[in-house]
């Protein structure tokens, strides 16, 4: 089988959707029954496993970095060429259109993958007429794909309330072996310039609005010391805080992991994930959560985990931060590293998804037969 996947937000740079399609990748490495192609607008071209190739594409402001396609076409000769036996389509833009013209041309199935709240990143930018407007686009153009996946029960209720009424819960994974309390360094600390018994929080993450880090650059200030706060990330700007430590993106997994595993709690005061994936990193890495409601974050931890605040409240959020700090932090520590390997273990996830595409590719495949003993028949 040639599984094609296709996205504009696949990059070198990180982020939830290339370490998916990372991960995919080497999943399938290890079974070799797979052929794997990754197109993006953000990479180059080249051999190996996966295959990437460089879709013809344009920088457009707002988009945080990453680039649009110049067209439907240029994607969909490149698809056709590589004659895939299904594709998945990871943004909602030329990618999905160009999926679904191979799709019509060479009767493979497609499927699509929610990554982004596309009706809320427009609300917030051009209100609420525009929000309507996504909606009912997203609507008419996922009701054309053979399965629409969500990583979040959140994004699959906000699917079906415009609509799409027959998406899929698939969450995303971690690597277990990489995120383990095992990686912690006792001497983070001392290299950051801190006392030891400086209570280390952490955030990883790209440094933009949505990630609401100026409620958490708040709320640090407003606990004072011991708290530190650790912000590792990049693609936008930091929160200034007298009490923060920064550190670049780490394209190294077992760098971040490192740097996890050595901090305390993970602090997560965005509210718009549609579903965080470097909580079940950190959990995974032995960290309790504290985390916001309204996005699909609150969906990852427990109270055996973690601790759910209100958004957009800095108040709320030292609370919450002072409020973890008080319970057993090392049984805490312990049912969050179980549960992210329990649950979100990539050996775990990949086998579900690989059971959808064979349920779609079977389907098409009787589909196809039945077909044929029709026109025999006439």
């Amino acid at each position: 089988m040639h599984l094609v996947d296709i996205t504009m937000f696949y990059a070198a740079e990180g982020g939830g959707v290339s370490t998916y399609l990372n991960a995919k990748a080497a999943w399938l490495a290890q079974r070799k029954r797979v052929r794997h192609t990754i197109l993006s607008t953000n990479v180059d071209s080249g051999g190996g496993t996966p295959a990437l190739l460089r879709v013809p594409a344009l920088a457009v402001p707002g988009m945080n970095g990453y680039r649009l396609p110049l067209s439907v076409g240029a994607p969909t000769r490149l698809m056709l060429g590589l004659q895939p036996d299904l594709i998945e389509a990871g943004d909602a833009f030329h990618a999905a259109w160009a999926a679904l013209r191979v799709r019509r041309r060479l009767g493979v199935p497609a499927v699509a993958f929610y990554h982004s709240d596309l009706p809320r990143l427009v609300h917030e930018r051009f209100g609420p007429a525009a929000r309507r407007a996504a909606s009912a686009y997203l609507a008419q153009l996922y009701r054309q794909f053979d399965l629409v996946l969500a990583p979040s029960r959140l994004m699959v209720n906000q699917l079906a309330a415009i609509g799409v009424r027959d998406a899929v819960h698939q969450p995303l994974g971690i690597d277990i072996h990489t995120f383990s309390p095992q990686r912690r360094s006792e001497s983070l600390r001392r290299e950051l310039g801190l006392a030891p018994e400086t209570r280390l929080l952490v955030y990883a993450g790209r440094f933009t609005a949505d990630k609401k880090l100026a409620v958490l650059a708040d709320a640090v200030r407003k606990l004072g010391p011991p708290y530190h706060l650790l912000l590792i990330g990049g693609a936008g700007q930091a929160p200034r805080c007298a009490q923060a430590s920064l550190i670049g993106f780490q394209r190294d997994q077992r760098v971040l992991a490192r740097l996890l595993a050595s901090c305390d709690v993970l602090v997560h005061p965005g509210d718009c994930e549609t579903f965080g994936l470097i909580v079940p990193e950190a959990m995974a890495c032995g960290l309790p959560v504290v985390g916001t409601r309204g996005g699909s974050v609150a969906e990852l931890i427990d109270d055996s985990s973690g601790i759910v605040v209100p958004p957009n409240s800095a108040d709320a959020l030292a609370a919450g931060i002072e409020a973890i700090y008080r319970k057993d932090m090392a049984g805490m520590a312990r049912a969050a590293s179980r549960k992210a390997r329990e649950q979100y273990d990539w050996n775990r996830i990949m086998p579900q998804l690989m059971n959808r595409y064979a349920g779609l590719l079977a389907s098409r495949a009787r589909s196809d037969l039945e077909a044929g003993r029709a026109c025999a028949a006439e």
